[in-house]
């Protein structure tokens, strides 16, 4: 079970779960204290802004934060739950569950899959460009794309409110 927060809602949302894993989507300079319950080997932080476009003095989501996010949750025995978050729980965070879910259940229909975020996440807008370079790297040819799109941008809120994503649909 991935669980997706924004940085606020860490220590709840891990005291709440048992989650013992957690990927942290960040911007440079935020920080982001580690729950005691999550072992240092099981925490990847990884900095990036939220555009989907390059943009002068701002790091871009890329290959290397889409490779290192799949290997990171292919790296995870999913005994206990995940915790995924951005800072405010609504682009970041949910691409990356989205595409963690596409790769560890690779027979799920991408598009079942993004409406299955819609419904757990009204709010949820997902990172474009995480989902193209995943995407790519999934050899999905275009199907997240489309099923991200098909989606559109989820309602406005200042803080998505937390949410279960089940790998199987």
């Amino acid at each position: 079970m991935i669980h997706v927060c924004s940085l606020a809602k860490i220590e709840e949302t891990v005291a709440r779960t048992g989650a013992d894993r957690m990927l942290s989507l960040l911007s440079v300079g935020t920080d982001v204290t580690r729950p005691a319950s999550i072992a240092r080997e099981n925490h990847l932080h990884l900095v990036m802004h939220d555009i989907a476009v390059a943009q002068d003095g701002m790091t871009m989501p890329g290959e290397e934060h889409v490779r290192s996010l799949l290997d990171f949750a292919r790296g995870w025995d999913r005994a206990k739950p995940m915790v995924v978050h951005c800072y405010a729980g609504i682009s970041r965070s949910t691409a990356s569950a989205y595409i963690i879910a596409a790769a560890l259940a690779p027979q799920r229909d991408e598009m079942e899959l993004a409406q299955t975020l819609r419904a757990l996440s009204p709010s949820a807008t997902p990172n474009p460009r995480l989902i193209a370079v995943a995407d790519a790297l999934l050899d999905r040819n275009g199907r997240m794309i489309e099923a991200i799109q098909s989606i559109g941008r989820g309602a406005d809120a200042f803080e998505g409110t937390p949410f279960a994503l089940k790998l199987e649909g």
